[in-house]
């Protein structure tokens, strides 16, 4: 303990002392935050799950768009007055995500790097927006900043050949799906389903991925890792059973929202107990079905919902929060 306090104590008084070490802990911070994290440590674990699981996959892109986003966002934040969040990395982990999810379904051309670069810019403005907006029901602005830029990137790719468009999905009109007979995870297992869920938060299946992900959570906060892979079961298991894609199941696409709205609700804005446990079952199962109903919604457009449906579950169980359960609101 006392080593460890040690360290911490070094650290930070080297980043006291060096501007430049400052802005990369930030950076780490706001990597980090994107699990609601505040910890250097844990969002260069973040970073290093981030380039094995890119790179497992082809698509390195990922890996240094992610880089690129997390810095453009945290010098942005710079410019705003609130230094504590800047420092905490709350500007910074939006623009983590844009960075990661634009190369994911674009071709990654200079026209598209400079995409990344706006859009972490956008995303620290549209966090100031839609937190000052959220401040009357004091609801966190979570990763909407994040969803609502690539949105609005993605659907312009439609319309500008510039951008062209590697991993978006085919719009079509909503129909029922069918589960195959036989198989619950497309020949998967739950273990690997469970970890492919918790990377998927960056947009990227990987087992080895998402074990250090949930290293990295443990690293600050033991809860926050326990509830990531309680809610990426739980998704598992509810998507199955309502017979949702095998494939999607063992890909980990029903249940990367369901792992942050189980960290939000069960140890982010909640001290963990029997009864913050309960609530949070409650939202991770019903993320699960907003996950499918936001299939379904934006399957005409062509566009992913990325984590919208962690932010409405979300902020549909965090606005009642203080009369649900007072004693533990944080």
């Amino acid at each position: 303990m006392n080593a460890k306090t040690g360290n911490q104590f070094g650290w930070a008084q080297l980043c006291a002392s060096n501007v430049f070490i400052e802005f990369i802990d930030t950076t780490l911070r706001g990597c980090a935050q994107v699990m609601f994290q505040n910890n250097p440590l844990t969002g260069l674990l973040f970073f290093i799950a981030i380039f094995v699981g890119a790179y497992g996959e082809g698509s390195p892109a990922v890996a240094y768009g992610c880089v690129l986003g997390t810095i453009v966002a945290t010098l942005t934040g710079l410019a705003m007055r609130d230094r504590k969040s800047w420092r905490a990395g709350l500007y910074g982990y939006n623009g983590c995500l844009v960075g990661a999810a634009l190369p994911t379904f674009l071709v990654a051309t200079p026209v598209a790097w400079a995409c990344i670069v706006l859009g972490s810019i956008v995303s620290v403005i549209a966090t100031v927006c839609i937190a000052d907006i959220l401040k009357t029901w004091k609801v966190a602005a979570l990763t909407a900043p994040f969803v609502f830029t690539t949105w609005m990137i993605l659907l312009a790719s439609y319309a500008f050949t510039g951008l062209h468009s590697s991993g978006l999905p085919t719009p079509t009109l909503p129909q029922q799906l069918i589960s195959e007979p036989g198989t619950i995870f497309g020949g998967g297992n739950v273990f690997v389903s469970m970890f492919n869920g918790i990377s998927q938060v960056f947009l990227f299946s990987s087992l080895v991925g998402g074990i250090i992900f949930v290293i990295g959570l443990a690293v600050e906060s033991l809860w926050a890792a326990i509830f990531a892979l309680l809610g990426a079961l739980l998704a598992i298991f509810t998507a199955a059973f309502l017979d949702a894609s095998p494939h999607s199941i063992h890909a980990g696409l029903y249940a990367f929202s369901a792992v942050l709205t189980a960290i939000a609700l069960g140890s982010t804005f909640n001290q963990p107990s029997w009864r913050v446990l309960t609530y949070t079952i409650v939202g991770v199962i019903f993320t699960v079905l907003v996950q499918g109903a936001m299939n379904t919604l934006l399957s005409p457009i062509g566009i992913p919902t990325l984590t919208m449906p962690f932010v409405l579950a979300s902020w549909l169980f965090l606005v009642p929060n203080k009369d649900v359960m007072p004693a533990h609101r944080q």
